[in-house]
């Protein structure tokens, strides 16, 4: 057993000094396969801690459905850093933002009217206090009061740039606290001080998140730390990209090395980040300031270990800087890691999505639409039909309460895409009509937001109607696409050009090595691997292939399946040895 405590300027463990110097990397974004070589090259480095967020969207992707195998076996990861003879930080709190799905929210949280996230509303705290039942008595073994590693937990994050409701804060923290929880108490908050004065609450010591000006930070959290020691929660080292921003992010390294210096000098830090891994599935999150900014596939951030585990430049220069303040361990790197090309893949089959859609989806009627949530649909595409029986002419459509992306298609033939803001204006229709002509709109959920007011509005699908020239147009058959069950694909079914279709590839594997989807020759959609979901791809980049981890390859034949939506497809991909992110 262990003890962990704040006291004076300084953390200490077990009676010792202790300077936190830590790495984020997300299990949840890493095959397990994977993790002791990633936790490996963190200790190399010079940490001897490890931080991970613990997305509530991973462990209950159902109201109350709870998943800890596999990529979500956060106690499973604890315990293997311990065995590394690194210590942890948990950040458990509700919501993690970290450019995740819904700031690591369940979507099942929206099929709820009036429900409110991050405050004092009860049905969203009842859902909290459901989940904490079945988390938190996980984690508590694993702290170091009961022989475990994890030194510290976070109560929330960032609050204070989103709201100020301390007494949501101070019930986040007490629930903690009668579950268990003894380690010490965490907030984290961007440097402003207004954003500590929002959300402070005795008993959860303050950190601060930023990724320059660390002097500056590092004097503004000093004025809640009652003379405690200085900690950056966050040492953002790099950057994450969304689609269509034009080049991959990868930050300032000159900046990163004095911040790092200073942070090193007169603190405590934890990297953001370390590894920073892959948004593998429907999982990326989105930003919305003045448009919507969904996050690429790649989760690579310009990390000191990049998306598929190699050590770069950036990894030396820290590693280097560390080793002024503290010892650098030798470490031996025991997992066998390598990439390889596995060249072009034709087109085996294909099937158009019209074709297919008796096979991986059950029709439900209604005669308003309905968003995702309310058909208890989390991720993915949805598709909408209805027969224009009461119109002589089609001139006008507008889609109300929609969100993300929209394709309309009059008797199949594709005569409109909408996205984001396009969504919310009235659009002139040049159709031919014919009797029982009909109307077919595929919406796509491209990642809800992860930061900010719009967490409330993130209802995917079309939530409120469709109107067609100047009424709403009622009658619709609603097809839930999340994807999750290409096995039942009917590849004889026929292919429609120009339509959205599923293409089929094969790939004979004697050696499994991490290789690189490439995508060039396709539009927009996402690619599986023997059923995982490796993503999205989007052809206006700035990523321009997908990471695939040989983990998920099996010995002998491989299948790779594509959902296209812009009917734009080559007659093969090719499988790389090298990224390719902008």
């Amino acid at each position: 057993m262990g003890k962990f405590e704040i006291r004076e300027k300084h953390f200490y463990l077990d009676g010792e000094r202790f300077q936190i110097i830590s790495g984020a990397i997300h299990y949840f974004r890493v095959v397990p396969q994977y993790w002791r070589d990633r936790l490996e090259k963190l200790k190399a480095m010079g940490c001897n801690t490890v931080e991970t967020y613990v997305a509530w969207n991973v462990h209950e992707p159902k109201k109350g459905e709870f998943v800890f195998s596999g990529m979500a076996d956060v106690a499973a990861f604890v315990r293997l850093a311990q065995e590394l003879g690194l210590y942890v930080i948990l950040r458990p709190s509700p919501y993690i933002c970290a450019e995740w799905e819904f700031g690591g929210l369940p979507a099942w949280l929206l099929a709820e009217d009036g429900m409110r996230l991050r405050v004092t509303y009860e049905p969203f705290l009842q859902h909290v206090r459901e989940y904490y039942a079945v988390l938190l008595p996980i984690l508590e073994p694993l702290q170091i009061t009961r022989g475990g590693p994890v030194i510290l937990m976070q109560v929330e994050n960032e609050y204070g740039s989103y709201s100020n409701d301390r007494e949501y804060v101070k019930a986040l923290a007490d629930l903690m606290r009668e579950s268990g929880v003894d380690v010490p108490l965490v907030s984290s908050d961007g440097g402003r001080r207004e954003c500590f004065l929002g959300s402070g609450v005795d008993g959860v010591y303050p950190t601060v998140n930023g990724g320059s000006h660390a002097d500056e930070r590092f004097q503004v959290l000093s004025q809640y730390t009652d003379g405690g020691p200085l900690m950056c929660m966050e040492f953002w080292d790099g950057w994450f990209d969304s689609w269509g921003s034009g080049e991959h992010k990868t930050g300032d390294l000159e900046v990163s090395a004095q911040n790092l210096d200073v942070l090193l000098e007169k603190g405590n830090l934890s990297f953001y980040m370390f590894h920073g891994g892959t948004n593998f599935g429907f999982m990326n999150g989105a930003n919305y300031y003045d448009v919507l900014t969904p996050d690429v596939t790649s989760y690579d951030y310009g990390a000191p270990l990049s998306e598929d585990g190699q050590i770069t430049e950036k990894y030396r220069r820290f590693q280097e800087i560390i080793g002024r303040h503290a010892p650098i361990p030798q470490v031996g790197f025991s997992t066998k890691i390598m990439r390889k090309s596995y060249g072009a893949l034709p087109v085996n089959r294909k099937v158009g999505l019209f074709e297919a859609l008796s096979d991986i989806s059950e029709p439900v009627t209604c005669v308003y639409t309905k968003s995702m949530e309310l058909l208890g649909q989390n991720y993915g595409y949805i598709l909408y039909h209805s027969t224009l029986e009461t119109e002589e002419e089609l001139k006008s459509l507008r889609l109300w309460g929609a969100n993300d992306r929209a394709q309309i298609f009059v008797n199949r033939e594709k005569v409109l895409t909408l996205y984001d803001r396009e969504l919310k204006t009235e659009h002139e229709v040049d159709a031919s009509m014919k009797q029982g002509t009909s109307l077919d709109i595929l919406m796509e959920n491209m990642g809800r937001v992860n930061y900010g007011p719009y967490l409330e509005r993130q209802r995917k699908g079309i939530d409120q109607g469709v109107q067609v020239n100047f009424h709403m147009h009622s009658g619709w058959t609603h097809y839930c696409l999340p994807l999750d069950n290409l096995e039942k694909l009917d590849f004889t079914k026929g292919c429609t050009d120009g339509e959205p279709a599923f293409y089929e590839f094969v790939l004979m594997v004697e050696e499994p090595a991490d290789t690189f989807f490439d995508f060039t020759g396709f539009g927009k959609g996402c690619a599986f691997l023997n059923g995982f979901n490796l993503g999205r791809f989007w052809e206006i980049g700035p990523q321009k292939r997908l990471y695939i981890p040989a983990p998920l390859f099996k010995k002998g034949e491989n299948q790779i399946i594509l959902f296209e939506t812009e009917g734009k497809a080559a007659d093969y991909i090719t499988l790389a040895d090298e990224p390719l992110l902008g």
